[in-house]
């Protein structure tokens, strides 16, 4: 199934806005502008990209800690996104949230969390709130492989299915769950197969085809739209960096040298992806007009990041559920 070349265009830019974006982030948290931890998308562009592009701006997601790819591939602008990992006040949070903890409600996203798994029983909820609404919406729900292995994966696809709720379950599996392997940590390796346990469709894809992804992905937005339910995907995809930018685990190397540069090499969604546009009906300065766009975009997201200014202290408590925070509460008697 092939995209048209619009579409192509967009699915190719998002792509290459994730990659770069996180090049420069990777290089900015080194260099110690990008506070806390930060967990880079490179390599798993495929997948994300696949997916959201087969959604409408209306459409739901929800992300996991590796939160930056996923709105970026929805659609999201940049600087407010980049704002936010420095933890400036121009952030799409406020500062608030920094890399782990992104929520973008002008392309759906109902946020984005580092609690494995997290999202799945709130993809869940949406997909019931369009149900009761009588909307057409549907939501996309992004967990890693290491999140199957959680509760609130079974409960939650178990209700959807029961509730026919409109929900695309999507696991970018890359094989590892920080350094676990799926081998070590799966009596069924198979993530697809669990869907057979919740009565729904469970389909794998090459994770590094977008193509493939968008194909998969679309057909389960027309099922669940037509009110038929949710489907599970396990897109077989890959990290090229670590878990965590500059996280040194120590003793033995859980995965070789050799293992992670074949990848880069032979598996590159987006090398793939333009070979494969070349081959269509793409020119080469057609691809590199798209690029140098691309790198433009990331530069003035940065240089607006950094121009911005941090949230004041006085603004400490603002958005909080009460403000100021008062413990003991007001008219409630200590126990001490």
């Amino acid at each position: 199934m092939s995209l048209t070349k619009g579409r192509d265009s967009e699915t190719y830019r998002r792509m290459l806005r994730i990659r770069k974006f996180e090049e420069e982030g990777t290089r900015l948290y080194k260099a110690g502008k990008i506070p806390g931890a930060f967990h880079a998308s490179i390599g798993q562009e495929g997948t994300i990209v696949g997916a959201c592009i087969a959604l409408r701006d209306s459409d739901a997601m929800t992300g996991t800690h590796r939160s930056h790819g996923h709105p970026i591939g929805k659609g999201a602008e940049l600087k407010a996104l980049m704002a936010e990992l420095m933890g400036k006040a121009t952030g799409i949070c406020k500062g608030r949230g920094g890399s782990m903890h992104l929520a973008d409600n002008s392309v759906g996203i109902i946020g984005e969390s580092a609690i494995v798994g997290g999202g799945i029983p709130l993809a869940t909820g949406c997909g019931l709130s369009a149900k009761v609404r009588r909307t057409d919406q549907v939501c996309l729900c992004f967990f890693g492989d290491g999140a199957v292995n959680q509760g609130t994966f079974h409960e939650s696809l178990n209700m959807a299915s029961l509730w026919k709720l409109p929900v695309i379950y999507l696991c970018e599996n890359n094989g590892y769950a920080i350094t676990t392997s799926i081998a070590r940590s799966h009596g069924q390796p198979n993530i697809a197969k669990r869907a057979e346990a919740y009565g729904m469709p469970g389909i794998a894809v090459d994770g590094q085809d977008v193509r493939e992804v968008y194909k998969a992905t679309s057909e389960a937005v027309a099922r669940a739209r037509r009110g038929d339910g949710p489907t599970l995907i396990e897109a077989k995809t890959y990290r090229f960096d670590e878990h965590q930018v500059g996280l040194f685990i120590p003793g033995t190397p859980y995965r070789h040298a050799e293992e992670v540069e074949t990848n880069k090499k032979l598996r590159d969604p987006l090398l793939l992806f333009r070979r494969a546009l070349l081959d269509t009906s793409f020119s080469e300065a057609e691809l590199h007009e798209i690029e140098s766009s691309v790198v433009a975009e990331v530069r003035e997201a940065i240089q607006f990041a950094e121009a911005s200014p941090f949230p004041p202290a006085s603004a400490l408590y603002d958005y909080m559920y009460s403000n100021p925070i008062l413990y003991p509460p007001q008219g409630a008697t200590s126990a001490v």
